[in-house]
């Protein structure tokens, strides 16, 4: 997610030059494929919603006859009493609640050096040294904030990760520094689990069986209980994509506290995931490796032996979500000056577990010599109509676009809200893009000023 305004500068670019009238992309695939076979196939959108209209309170501008609603804003006190709302919202997922009340649990990617840290609350806080975590609002079936609290503290650099099949949140560091590193009392890397109504019932208890590394984000194979994990490693020999077989698949709440295994994807005479540029391309006999030392003591996974046969590695592993009985992880992007195989502007992959089978769907540029308003789009989401919604984050302006079936990009969001504001950068970021059970409401948050926005309006149309 969010990282250095240096390191940034360097994410891919996707997005093809545009304004708020006509906006491209440049790929090779098939965003279909994506799809294929899920409900939102039967509905993939072809166009967006119209040009964006600039906001009279100059924070969101949207299409014609869509409406925001500020739900949260950073620093502000939250409802429970509990301290402030947190800086840096990112990663965050909707569930549906009783009496069509709605949930939404919030990651706060907050390193050691933030400005607001996630408050710590007894029985919720992992390592009171660490400013990272979640919140928890409760909303009404009219987006009207019922609740808001912390859900877990104490925990660092909370980025994405993913629901669970019985409706709780896995909450990923994208860190991995030990006790005693930047000033923290325990070692981190981990995934925790938070029970969007109720976060006491999980607690602030680390899923140490499901590894110790730079976590990015998960899915869930509903059939099998069997948990994937993207690696977000920002340095040679990057990360993995891995695998958790839990001791109690399918559970319940709890249930990944009871351990299992943790293996690495290895795909026979693949090193590199970058090395591949043609979509279509397919490999079978995938392999799966266990990992030496999942809470990586002395060694960091991806730098683990595991064997003369090696592992596969991906720079930028990061979007990862589950549909038409295959998982589906992005590479944000590869540069070959840093180490990667070959360049690319970001790929999407698809693992078939049932065929072991691993194909390359979608690859962006760099033939297509891209420039942006913006650039490096992060979290994605399905969006009502089919087709994607993809968060922002780069320099210049913000925005959270559509992807269609067909491969048009669409702004459905350009945020405003740092436009003169003092000692901020001009335009925040777009994270954690989701949308309510009913897909009436899109949920998002600009992660400075952090600030969570409830969007509705003619998304079915």
């Amino acid at each position: 997610m969010s990282e250095t305004a240096s390191s940034s500068a360097s994410r891919r670019q996707v997005l093809a030059r545009a304004g708020a009238l006509g906006i491209g992309v440049a790929f090779a695939g098939s965003v279909s494929e994506i799809f294929a076979g899920t409900a939102a196939a039967q509905g993939l959108g072809r166009r967006g919603y119209g040009p964006l209209v600039p906001d009279p309170d100059g924070l969101l501008d949207l299409p014609e006859g869509f409406r925001y609603r500020v739900l949260s804003r950073e620093g502000a006190p939250l409802r429970s009493g509990e301290g402030n709302v947190p800086s840096n919202p990112d990663g965050m997922g909707a569930f549906r609640g009783r009496h069509g009340r709605v949930h939404l649990v919030r990651n706060h990617e907050n390193r050691h050096s933030a400005k607001r840290g996630v408050p710590t609350v007894e029985g919720l806080t992992y390592d009171p040294a660490a400013k990272g975590g979640c919140t928890a609002l409760a909303l009404d079936g009219r987006d009207n904030v019922l609740g808001e609290r912390v859900a877990i503290a104490g925990t660092a650099v909370n980025c994405a990760g993913g629901p669970t099949p019985w409706n709780t949140w896995l909450t990923c560091e994208e860190n991995e520094d030990k006790a005693g590193t930047n000033g923290y009392t325990k070692d981190h890397g981990f995934i925790f689990e938070v029970d969007p109504v109720d976060p006491r019932r999980t607690g602030a208890v680390p899923l140490t069986a499901m590894g110790r590394f730079q976590h990015e984000a998960i899915a869930v194979d509903p059939r099998s209980g069997i948990v994937y994990e993207t690696e977000d490693a920002f340095d040679k020999p990057f990360g993995l994509f891995y695998r958790f077989l839990p001791e109690k698949p399918l559970g319940g709440t709890g249930s990944l506290r009871a351990g299992g295994a943790l293996e690495a994807m290895r795909v026979p005479g693949l090193p590199d995931l970058s090395a591949v540029q043609e979509t279509g391309a397919s490999f079978g006999g995938v392999e799966w490796v266990p990992v030496p030392d999942p809470l990586a003591e002395e060694t960091p996974i991806r730098l683990q032996d595991f064997g003369p046969r090696g592992i596969t590695h991906a720079q930028k592993l990061e979007g990862c979500y589950w549909g038409d009985r295959a998982v589906y992880f992005v590479s944000s992007f590869a540069r070959s000056a840093e180490g990667s195989a070959a360049d690319h502007f970001g790929q999407v992959w698809k693992y078939e577990p049932h065929r072991r089978r691993l194909t390359l769907v979608v690859v962006f540029g760099p033939s297509t010599d891209i420039q942006l308003p913006g650039e490096s789009p992060d979290n994605i989401c399905l969006a009502p109509r089919g087709g994607l919604m993809v968060c922002e984050d780069g320099n210049g302006a913000q925005h959270v676009y559509g992807l269609t079936k067909r491969g048009e990009v669409y702004a459905m969001a350009r945020g405003r809200q740092n436009i003169g504001t003092p000692d901020a950068p001009e335009w925040g970021e777009f994270a954690g893009v989701t949308f309510s059970p009913d897909c009436g409401t899109m949920y998002v948050n600009c992660y400075t000023p952090g600030t969570t926005f409830a969007v509705r309006g003619p998304f079915h149309h």
